[in-house]
């Protein structure tokens, strides 16, 4: 993985631009499980959302690695 990307100049972390994908992501998943739902299956629903952008942000870095 490399360890900085270059983005118009501006060197960030790898990791940033990923982190930022998780969270758009956790936010549609989030926005489709409500609608079906599935929140009101589940103990403690923050928890799962939580759970959903470690388990998101783990696969995403995983990739490029």
């Amino acid at each position: 993985m490399p360890r900085e990307l270059a983005v118009f100049g501006v060197m960030l972390p790898t990791l940033l631009p990923l982190f930022v994908a998780s969270v758009v992501l956790q936010a549609l998943l989030d926005k489709l499980l409500g609608y079906l739902g599935v929140y009101r299956a589940v103990w403690h629903p923050a928890l799962v959302r939580l759970s959903l952008l470690t388990c998101i942000f783990s696969g995403l870095a995983l990739l490029l690695s």
